[in-house]
C-alpha cells in the first residue's frame, strides 16, 4: 500500500529531532518521524555493562545493529580501515527511539553568550574555520527555556556565577552532593573556585507524571529503571504522537533525499523493517540523525542540480566534524570517597570556560560518572600494570578511593576534519557508508593541557595523596562524542550550509535540527542546546508553514 503524503517527515528521533517533530505535530502539521532503531526499556539490557554505550564489548545495547551498519574510519596516516558500532572509532550514535537521550549522562547545559561569537571574541586561529554562528545566545534562550521545562531540568543557576542570563528558573530543585561532591565542593571553595551542582535532564522530584531518580550507579549508558531520565522518548515525541498528527516509524533505515528537478525537495527513499524498499513523499524535510549521519544523507541525495549531494554545491555539507577533547585528572584518597550514590557526577565549576589568558574558550570540570568495573580497569596511573596481580590488587583496593575529573574542552574547527561517504563501501541496503577523516585542530592539545592541570589542582586540594593526568586533544580524529559542525548554519551559502533557521541556502524546504547546525561546540556537552534547536527549528519551520511558503 502506498504511504499516504504528509506534510513534513523528520528524520531521527534524538535530541534535535523529538522537539522538531513536537513543534510541528503541535502546530497541525501531518509528521512521519523515522527512527532505524526501536522503542527500548530498561528490562531488555537491564545494567549489563558490557552492552552499554560506555564500553560496547558485547555489541550496542541501544544500537545500531552490528550486522547492519559501519564506518570507514581514516587515521592521520592516511590508513583506512572498516569499523562495526561496538568499535571506539566508530564514533557512537545510538539507534533508538530518543536516541542518545535515552541512556545519555544528561547534562543539561546552556552554552555561554562567548560560545556564539568565538571568532569575534579570539579573533582568527590560523588553520581553522573558526567563526561567529548567525545567532545569538538571546536568540536561542526562549528555546533553552523551552526545552528546560518540556524535557525537565533539575538545577540551581544562583549558585553559578557565570551562568548565562534566563528568563525563567529551573522547574526542579538541584540534586544533592554525594560523598564526593562534598569533599570537590569545600576544596573548590578554598581554591577561591565557584562549585555548583550540575544542571541534569533528570528528576529530581516527581515532574511531569514521572517518579523522581533514586541515585542508582548505572546511570550514563543504560535506561533509566523508573523512567526518571528525561529523554525526548518520554517526554516531547509521546506529546507529539497525542496530537493525532505525528506517526513514529521505527526500523527504518532512511536512504535519500528525493529532489526533483527544481532543486526541491518531494520526500525520502527508505528502507522499512522488513528491509523493503520505499517512497514517503511529504511537503517538508527535517534532518536531524546526528552530524554524522545527517552530513551523509545529504551527501548521499543527488541530483541533476546537486550532484555532489544536497546543499553541497560549495562544498561544506560533512566539514569542521567536532566532538569533544575530553581531558581529565585522576586522584587517589587514603580514605573512602564512593558511598555508591549515583549518577556520580554532582558538581563543577566553569572558572576555566572562557576568559582564561592565552586559552581559546575553554571548559566546565566536574567530577566523573561512577565507572563499572570493567570500565575502571582503563583507570590507571602512566605505567601501572594491565595485568596480573598488581593490576587486580589496584582494581580491588583502589575503586572506592578515587576521584576523577574531567571535562569537555571547547575543540578548534577545521575545515579537513570532516564526514564524507566512501566510494566503495556500503552498508547492509546497499547505501554508501559514512567516511571519518582528518584530525583535530593542534591548538587543542593547549586547551586540554590547561583544564587537566587545573583538575589535578582541584584534586590535591581535596586530599588525594597521588594524582596523575589524561590529557586530550592530541592529533587524530574528533567526534568520537558529542559529534556536531557538519552543516554549519551560516549567512553565506559559500561557507556554510544552512541559514540561521537551520534551513538548507539551496534547497528551501529541507531543513537541519541538530548537532550538525553547531557553529562551535561550546566547552560543554551539547545536548540541551542541540534540544534547544530543534525548538528553535521546528517553531520556525511552523511559522513558515502558517504563511504557505513551504507548501509544494
Amino acid at each position: 500500500m502506498r504511504n499516504r503524503h504528509v506534510n513534513a517527515v523528520v528524520i531521527g528521533s534524538g535530541a534535535g529531532g523529538g522537539p522538531a517533530a513536537k513543534e510541528l505535530a503541535n502546530n497541525g502539521m501531518t509528521v512521519v518521524l523515522f527512527e532505524r532503531g526501536d522503542w527500548q526499556a530498561f528490562d531488555e539490557h537491564n545494567d549489563d555493562e558490557l552492552c552499554s554505550q560506555r564500553t560496547t564489548v558485547l555489541g550496542n545495547a541501544y544500537g545500531p545493529d552490528q550486522d547492519k551498519h559501519w564506518r570507514v574510519v581514516v587515521d592521520s596516516r592516511g590508513n583506512e580501515r572498516i569499523v562495526y558500532p561496538h568499535e571506539g572509532g566508530y564514533n557512537n550514535n545510538a539507534a533508538c527511539v530518543g536516541s542518545g537521550t535515552l541512556s545519555y549522562g544528561a547534562m543539561a547545559w546552556r552554552f555561554m553568550p562567548e560560545d556564539f561569537r568565538m571568532k569575534s571574541e579570539y579573533g582568527h586561529v590560523e588553520g581553522s574555520t573558526l567563526e561567529d554562528w548567525p545567532i545569538s545566545y538571546d536568540d536561542l534562550e526562549p528555546f533553552y527555556t523551552q526545552a528546560e521545562w518540556e524535557i525537565g531540568v533539575a538545577g540551581a543557576d544562583p549558585q553559578n556565577p557565570f551562568v548565562p542570563d534566563r528568563k525563567k528558573p529551573l522547574p526542579m530543585p538541584p540534586f544533592e552532593y554525594n560523598l564526593e561532591g562534598r569533599i570537590l565542593f569545600e576544596a573548590a571553595k578554598r581554591k577561591g573556585w565557584h562549585p555548583f551542582p550540575i544542571p541534569m535532564l533528570r528528576n529530581s522530584i516527581p515532574y511531569a507524571g514521572r517518579p523522581a531518580c533514586y541515585r542508582m550507579r548505572t546511570c550514563v549508558g543504560f535506561a533509566c529503571p523508573v523512567n526518571a531520565k528525561c529523554g525526548t522518548q518520554n517526554t516531547v515525541i509521546p506529546v507529539a504522537m497525542a496530537t493525532g498528527n505525528c506517526e513514529v516509524r521505527t526500523r527504518c533505515q532512511v536512504a535519500e533525499i528525493m529532489l526533483d528537478d527544481k532543486g526541491r525537495a518531494t520526500g525520502v527513499k527508505y528502507f522499512d523493517r522488513f528491509n523493503k524498499p520505499q517512497i514517503q513523499t511529504a511537503d517538508v524535510v527535517v534532518v536531524a540523525g546526528s552530524a554524522t549521519e545527517t552530513a551523509r544523507l545529504l551527501l548521499n541525495s543527488k541530483s541533476k542540480l546537486f550532484p555532489a549531494g544536497a546543499g553541497n554545491n560549495y562544498d561544506w555539507v560533512g566539514r569542521n566534524l567536532q566532538g569533544h577533547a575530553y581531558t581529565a585528572a585522576f586522584g587517589l584518597f587514603d580514605d573512602e570517597v564512593y558511598d555508591d550514590v549515583g549518577p556520580g557526577a554532582c558538581i563543577a565549576i566553569c572558572d576555566f570556560n572562557h576568559h582564561v589568558d592565552g586559552i581559546v574558550g575553554g571548559g566546565l570540570l566536574a567530577n566523573e560518572f561512577i565507572p563499572m568495573p570493567y570500565l575502571y580497569t582503563g583507570t590507571r596511573p602512566p605505567g601501572a600494570a594491565g595485568w596480573g596481580k598488581e593490576h587486580k590488587d589496584f582494581q580491588r583496593n583502589q575503586f572506592k578511593k578515587t576521584i576523577a575529573v574531567m571535562g569537555p574542552f571547547q575543540e578548534i574547527p577545521n575545515f579537513e576534519s570532516r564526514v564524507s561517504v566512501d566510494p566503495a563501501v556500503k552498508d547492509f541496503w546497499g547505501i554508501p557508508v559514512a567516511r571519518l577523516s582528518g584530525s583535530r585542530h593542534p591548538y587543542d592539545r593547549k586547551g586540554c593541557e590547561m583544564m587537566s592541570a587545573r583538575a589535578e589542582e582541584w584534586l590535591l586540594e581535596a586530599g588525594a595523596h597521588f594524582t596523575w593526568q589524561r590529557i586530550g586533544g592530541g592529533p587524530g580524529l574528533s567526534g568520537g562524542q558529542h559529534q556536531a559542525g557538519t552543516c554549519r548554519m551560516g549567512n553565506d551559502k559559500k561557507t556554510s550550509v544552512t541559514n540561521r533557521f537551520g534551513q538548507l541556502h539551496e534547497i528551501d524546504n529541507v531543513f537541519v535540527a541538530d548537532g550538525s547546525l553547531v557553529v562551535t561546540n561550546g566547552g560543554f556537552n551539547p545536548a540541551l542546546t542541540i534540544m534547544a534547536l530543534g525548538f528553535y527549528v521546528g517553531h520556525h519551520i511552523a511559522d513558515m508553514w502558517k504563511g504557505t511558503r513551504l507548501k509544494s
